[in-house]
């Protein structure tokens, strides 16, 4: 099987979004130490921010390679350097970003026709839909990636397939999602984030990936199948391909510095925090990041603030991009002194799965962004749910209802990518005292809730390594390639 893997050479195109572009890259040094050669084709700016991970990668005999392609972002009206959603001007940019994709269809066409060796396999982000007619020309087998896990994946299967949402009139009542394992009660938004979008961009680009995606030769899904047994199964009929759960590919990140560097530069001197946190009680500490690219209005992240404080439990906070407004907000209220011992405010990029295995997190507030839920879940975390945008409410339902490992916030109204920042809704520092403190409690419930966190970690390990699910999956989709080719009568 390895002899058959060193001759392959997979082509990965991830998207412009860390939720993506982190994940991809794991499976890129995941397939690399198989024995393939792997290039993962991005823009500059994306490229510098996994380079280091990448190196190393390339110093341990890797075959790994980075080929920049440039966005035309003049061309659709974004300033030069905003390569990546997370530096978009503003969310309403996001329709700018998905132009700008759109145009990278040729020259990494070209790129591709004189690859050396060329191509075995394109593994590209949903998102890429033009990558299905690249694959068809050049005759190369195509496998399809997208953020969410099987569960929301197969939520968003059932609302864009069908007029389930026509039949609801009601933005705000709980309908039962049809055609699922388990009963999972949702609003018409929190069903609807995720897919057509709301803007004509949005729903063309949706339509194509769902049309593109009928070519491919396979999906494959960063999960792994002790987790979603049933939502395997159940997206694989309905989508009637191969579905190949192939993580969590978080795991393959074993020495401090992929740790520390995976996705972007770290915010502060990680040594201060683990510092920080090695002088505290085993399981006491709320590690809160609510993702890279969810935005807290100023009231929002004050509110925040004082329910971490108001709390009696110690908190690690980390904030992406404060505004103006919220620091002359901490500096007037003295507020980082006042937490000082008991809770740490760090600005910028969180290296989370460093974090969340350091043995003093006993909690974590999150986003729901499938690959926070993932590292939570693979750490034995216990989660407080803050979903915003996109599938996030669906995540929330899985981690709550199905998997039983957390406690809502309370937030109910979603809001559209594109216009984050109109955001209305705000929790209250009482309900984030409440939350944190209800999972944070030793009683039977959250002791029973532990206990299901730390099985399901021990699960995800167990699925990574030699002879586990995800590793025989990643091996079967191997397989699968190397049958098409020999179908396509392309010497391997």
């Amino acid at each position: 099987m390895a002899s058959h893997t060193t001759n392959l050479h997979f082509v990965l195109f991830p998207l412009m979004a860390q939720g993506h572009m982190i994940p991809m890259v794991d499976m890129a040094r995941i397939l690399a130490q198989r024995g393939a050669m792997v290039t993962i084709i991005t823009s500059p700016v994306n490229a510098n921010r996994f380079r280091s991970v990448v190196d190393r990668a390339i110093e341990a005999d890797l075959k790994i390679q980075i080929l920049e392609l440039q966005l035309p972002l003049a061309e659709v009206g974004l300033p030069e350097g905003c390569e990546n959603f997370d530096l978009l001007p503003s969310s309403a940019h996001a329709v700018n970003m998905i132009l700008a994709m759109n145009m990278l269809e040729e020259p990494a066409e070209n790129m591709l026709k004189v690859l050396c060796p060329p191509p075995s396999c394109i593994i590209s982000d949903g998102c890429f839909p033009w990558t299905n007619d690249v694959a068809k020309r050049l005759n190369i087998p195509r496998v399809v990636f997208y953020g969410p896990g099987c569960f929301a994946f197969l939520c968003v299967h059932i609302v864009t397939s069908t007029n389930i949402l026509d039949e609801i009139d009601s933005d705000s009542e709980y309908f039962v999602m049809p055609g699922l394992p388990d009963q999972i009660e949702v609003t018409k938004p929190q069903a609807s984030t995720w897919g057509r979008g709301d803007t004509k961009e949005s729903t063309q680009v949706f339509e194509r990936m769902v049309e593109a995606e009928k070519d491919a030769l396979g999906i494959v899904v960063n999960s792994f199948e002790e987790l979603e047994p049933k939502y395997v199964k159940e997206l694989s009929k309905v989508k009637a391909k191969r579905v190949w759960c192939v993580g969590p590919v978080s795991l393959c990140n074993k020495s401090f510095q992929d740790r520390a560097e995976r996705g972007n530069k770290i915010a502060i001197n990680m040594q201060d925090c683990l510092k920080w946190l090695d002088a505290k009680e085993s399981g006491s500490v709320i590690y809160v990041c609510l993702g890279s690219l969810s935005y807290a209005s100023t009231e929002q992240a004050i509110e925040l603030g004082l329910g971490l404080e108001s709390s009696n439990i110690p908190f690690l906070w980390f904030i992406r991009q404060p505004s103006e407004e919220f620091e002359e907000w901490l500096f007037k209220e003295g507020y980082e002194e006042r937490i000082k011992g008991k809770g740490l405010m760090v600005r910028g990029w969180a290296p989370q799965i460093l974090i969340l295995s350091h043995q003093a997190i006993g909690g974590f507030v999150t986003h729901c962004g499938w690959n926070s839920s993932l590292e939570g879940i693979s750490a034995g975390i216990p989660m407080v749910t803050w979903p915003q945008f996109g599938e996030q409410f669906l995540n929330e339902r899985f981690i709550i209802n199905v998997l039983k490992i957390g406690v809502r916030i309370g937030m109910e109204v979603p809001v559209i990518f594109n216009k984050l920042d109109e955001s209305k809704e705000i929790m209250k520092r009482d309900d984030i005292k409440q939350a944190i403190e209800g999972l944070m409690k030793n009683d039977e419930e959250g002791e029973a809730r532990r206990k299901r966190c730390m099985e399901f970690a021990v699960m995800a390990k167990s699925a990574m390594e030699e002879g586990g699910s995800s590793q025989r999956n990643m091996t079967s989709m191997i397989q699968a390639i190397i049958e098409e080719l020999a179908k396509k009568k392309t010497p391997v």
